[in-house]
């Protein structure tokens, strides 16, 4: 299936809309400190205004020899000047508050919610997902305070046309200044927006050099790059790739800089000719005193409230690369979403089976397909067993039928039905599955065993049930808390063995009452012979109660061919194909590879 790049909204109305819902769901999360936090907001833009007309009445009452109303107006301008202080103080605790509380908590579980949405995994094996990917990973923060910075440039904007109005009524040249003003601000956009683009160039680079330090820091790989003295290879291809992704990202940071530079030469240029025609004006004795101190004021002020609009909009469009990440990522899970709303209905019972026909299929990336012409049928009910020699497709098959990929070509009927046009999400609903790389989930032993089935997550009594199925019991004796015994050296938790882990996945995988396709991809790699020929027995026996329900199809991928002598039918692959179906009996008798493969394996296996 070839992925092409969702359709987004152009221009910036599709970052106002991201905003304005940030801070809806901030209003949503924190109605009054959202409302307190506006509120300061548009109070400390209009404070400066004030302070400079406080002092614009103080000197001209004093002029007048008006002491009384010197010392009122002199009184506001010091209130206004504190109030300055302390609302920007306010302002900085509660905006990180809020992007701590919202931005790191609720938005992370929704960036987690777009990515985990996506539903096969061929999305996140192409490179223009993964970079995306790799830039919202840790952005939710980043898109909170991009949503408050806008509303400071709002506030900022509003500060600065009160500052442009004050001076104007000085001297209307004065208002040329906002020109001069404009300048930074394009530039330094058109800086922030070649420092995103390098961002996203970038991302590659840097995501494998986050995983080869993983793998040297890890103990998973450690071990092996320990034992093989390959740290230092592992440490120069890591420095090479940081170097490609930090010299692409510094070279845009430096244009960036450049064109920074630019706009506040630009800038201080006209900010000295308005002080020399507010000094002209002072010479030739035209306005009042007030006037002077006013415009001085102000004139002074213009430049923190330039400085600081240019840094507010940069924070902005600096965060426009990880808004157009999430947005592109969110178009993205909504488009694959909509091609799921027409889908067709999962059936609730297998009554045909599963039939493959003319199945080929490459993984993202590699030149040579895995599965080419595959042609096979599952039947309902059956106990089907895939064998094979490594690199034969036998996992390739069961990542199809599990519609973790689409096929290049061919197509996969379920009761006549094409698997491309069933809903996903409802097929992986009617799937169990353990997988041969199974995860390793770092939480307690009941919940990794109920994840299996979300909806019974916390029933104890399918999950004792689950545990039953995959032998498991013995292990959950020896668990210091049982079904709550914590797991994982990380979090203060107890390690398994990578039997025990196995075990602990086949759990999860009997977690489902009645699925359609039930899958077993080497389930017992890890087991010892006693232990793999009781999980075979109770698999066996699970699935022909499962067959009994609702037609499912058990699909078992070994490559112990002594394990699967029992199945209904076996699929011998070779080269992606499928090179001999029959029963095991009919498969001797014949005398082509399966035999030759049991063969060889009887004969290794048998005692010396």
């Amino acid at each position: 299936m070839t992925a092409t790049a969702p359709t987004v909204p152009g221009g910036w109305s599709r970052y106002f809309r991201l905003w304005l819902e940030l801070i809806g769901l901030c209003r949503r999360i924190h109605p009054w400190r959202t409302a307190g936090l506006l509120g300061i907001k548009l109070v400390a833009s209009v404070n400066v205004a004030a302070t400079a007309l406080a002092l614009q009445a103080t000197v001209d009452s004093i002029v007048r020899g008006d002491v009384p109303g010197a010392a009122v107006a002199g009184a506001a301008a010091a209130a206004t000047q504190a109030l300055s202080a302390y609302l920007l103080n306010l302002d900085f605790t509660l905006t990180i508050l809020m992007v701590d509380s919202v931005g790191a908590l609720d938005m992370a579980r929704r960036i987690n919610e777009v990515i985990l949405g996506l539903d096969a995994l061929d999305h996140l094996e192409r490179t223009e997902v993964l970079d995306r990917v790799t830039v919202v990973q840790t952005g939710g923060w980043n898109l909170v305070y991009g949503a408050w910075t806008v509303v400071d440039v709002v506030a900022g904007a509003i500060r600065l046309g009160l500052t442009l109005l004050l001076l104007g009524t000085v001297s209307p040249w004065l208002l040329l200044l906002l020109v001069f003003a404009a300048v930074p601000l394009w530039l330094d956009r058109h800086g922030q927006h070649a420092v995103a683009k390098a961002e996203t160039d970038t991302a590659e680079a840097f995501r494998l050099q986050r995983h080869l330090f993983n793998l040297a820091t890890e103990a998973s790989g450690g071990k092996e790059i320990r034992v093989s003295g390959a740290g230092h290879a592992v440490t120069e291809a890591q420095t090479r790739a940081w170097d490609q992704a930090v010299r692409g990202r510094l070279r845009a940071r430096l244009r960036a800089a450049g064109y920074k530079v630019i706009g506040w030469v630009l800038f201080t240029t006209g900010f000295v000719g308005g002080l020399v025609l507010l000094l002209d004006r002072a010479a030739r004795g035209q306005g009042s005193v007030g006037d002077v101190v006013l415009a001085i004021t102000v004139a002074v002020t213009l430049r923190d409230s330039i400085q600081l609009t240019v840094a507010r909009v940069s924070r902005t469009t600096g965060s426009a690369g990880v808004v157009d990440a999430y947005l592109w990522l969110r178009a993205y899970g909504a488009r694959q979403r909509d091609a799921d709303a027409g889908a067709q209905p999962v059936p609730a019972v297998l009554r045909r089976g599963i039939t493959l026909e003319g199945v080929r299929f490459t993984y993202p990336g590699t030149g040579r397909p895995t599965l080419d012409g595959l042609d096979c049928h599952l039947p309902a009910g059956g106990v089907v067993a895939v064998v094979g020699e490594y690199g034969s497709g036998k996992t390739s098959l069961v990542k199809l039928l599990c519609k973790l990929y689409q096929p290049d070509a061919g197509t996969i009927r379920v009761d006549g039905a094409d698997l491309a046009d069933l809903a996903t999400a409802d097929w992986h609903a009617r799937t169990s599955a353990a997988f041969q790389d199974f995860g390793r989930f770092q939480i307690p032993f009941g919940q990794t065993v109920g994840l299996g089935d979300v909806r019974r997550l916390d029933d104890r009594a399918a999950v004792l049930a689950a545990v039953r199925a995959a032998d498991a019991e013995a292990l959950v004796r020896r668990l210091p808390e049982g079904l709550d015994t914590q797991l994982g050296r990380r979090f203060d938790g107890v390690d398994l063995s990578e039997g025990q882990w196995q075990k602990t996945a086949l759990a999860r995988a009997s977690m489902r009452w009645a699925p359609l396709l039930f899958v077993l991809d080497e389930p017992t790699a890890s087991l010892d012979a006693p232990s793999e020929h009781a999980i075979f027995e109770r698999y066996m026996a699970r699935a022909r109660e499962l067959s009994a329900r609702t037609g499912t199809v058990t699909v078992i991928v070994s490559h112990r061919f002594s394990t699967v002598t029992d199945a209904d039918l076996i699929l011998v692959l070779h080269a992606g194909r499928v090179a001999e179906s029959g029963t095991h009996e009919e498969l001797l008798t014949a005398g082509g590879r399966y035999a030759e493969l049991y063969g060889i394996q009887a004969k290794a296996y048998a005692p010396g």
